[in-house]
């Protein structure tokens, strides 16, 4: 297993360092797209225009060597745009069902919120079972599979509210904020010299699918501690009775905070979870799964507040 996890940890510097031929900065977004991928999970990203969320999520995918499709959410955009067809064939009197661009890898969704709720919806099986059902027959995804999306969280015009059942599905929402100027200074120098988003060529793939789906395995294989299964389910259950929150967290979410605790945990080297691989996930795997009270956000609270808070009041093992 310590073999395991050493080449896993080094297969994910090598990633790290293929991005950072392109990307400055955006280093906690890249560690959770890692952290994602090996877990199984999809990734909503939320950031304002232009700060590298669509760039990041196409070269986490170049540098793994699987296909990779891109889907651009519009309001006229229809299910079978994104699933899939019958298409008539008049020589043989008989439908064939042609795969849409969901068939892939990895997945880029841009702009999900762009899309009404009927286009959505045709997401919901394929996130949830890596699989869609169409006339009746069932078409299994490739693995390894992710989808990547990415929103807007400012500009409301022309855009549609993601169903809760949606945001479910999303292992994590990664919140993209503006770079600091040390490395927006990095961003200018890396445009001086011509380094752009055309220069993703420059970037390798460093695993294979195979690989991928080797490692999910054995983070999947990460050993925890009975304390810290109960304190993840502490943390979770707090959700739901607490008075700032009008929606709290499902079972749904407990899984997703063990996934990804074990994930970052093989990430830092190790083959065990402790409290602080649980902790650095929190705010990512529920932010977008609770919704707070009327009254709370008439305060100006957040989500991220009521999470820290719940992260003070449970006890941490020991």
């Amino acid at each position: 297993m310590r073999t395991d996890v050493a080449q896993l940890n080094e297969a994910v510097s090598n990633i790290k360092n293929e991005i950072a031929k392109v990307i400055v900065g955006q280093d906690k977004m890249i560690e959770l797209l890692i952290a994602a991928i090996l877990a199984d999970g999809h990734v909503l990203i939320e950031g304002v225009p232009g700060v590298a969320k669509t760039l990041t999520a196409k070269l986490l995918a170049r540098s793994i060597d699987v296909p990779f499709s891109r889907i651009q959410f519009t309001p006229d955009l229809m299910p079978s745009d994104v699933i899939g067809t019958s298409i008539f064939n008049p020589q043989t009197a008989t439908f064939s069902f042609k795969n849409g661009p969901v068939f892939s890898n990895i997945v880029l969704i841009d702009e999900i919120n762009r899309s009404p709720a009927k286009t959505q919806a045709a997401l919901f099986e394929v996130m949830e079972e890596k699989q869609i059902t169409y006339d009746g027959i069932t078409y299994p995804m490739p693995q390894p599979f992710m989808v990547l999306a990415t929103q807007n969280p400012v500009e409301h015009e022309g855009t549609y509210r993601l169903p809760e059942a949606q945001l479910d599905r999303f292992l994590f929402k990664i919140e993209v904020h503006y770079p600091s100027p040390e490395e927006e200074v990095k961003i200018l120098e890396f445009a001086h010299k011509g380094i752009t988003a055309h220069y993703t060529e420059n970037v390798h793939p460093v695993l294979s699918g195979a690989e991928v789906v080797h490692f999910r395995q054995l983070v999947s294989n990460i050993h925890i501690e009975d304390k810290v299964l109960r304190f993840i389910a502490a943390l979770v259950y707090e959700t739901r009775n607490n008075k700032a929150l009008f929606l709290g967290a499902s079972p749904r979410a407990s899984v997703a905070v063990l996934k990804s605790a074990k994930a970052m945990a093989a990430i830092n080297g190790r083959d065990f979870v402790n409290p602080d691989d649980v902790i650095s996930v929190l705010h990512p795997v529920l932010c977008h799964r609770i919704i707070l009270t009327p009254e709370r956000e008439m305060e100006g609270g957040t989500a991220a507040d009521v999470i820290t808070d719940i992260a003070k009041k449970i006890e941490v093992p020991r």
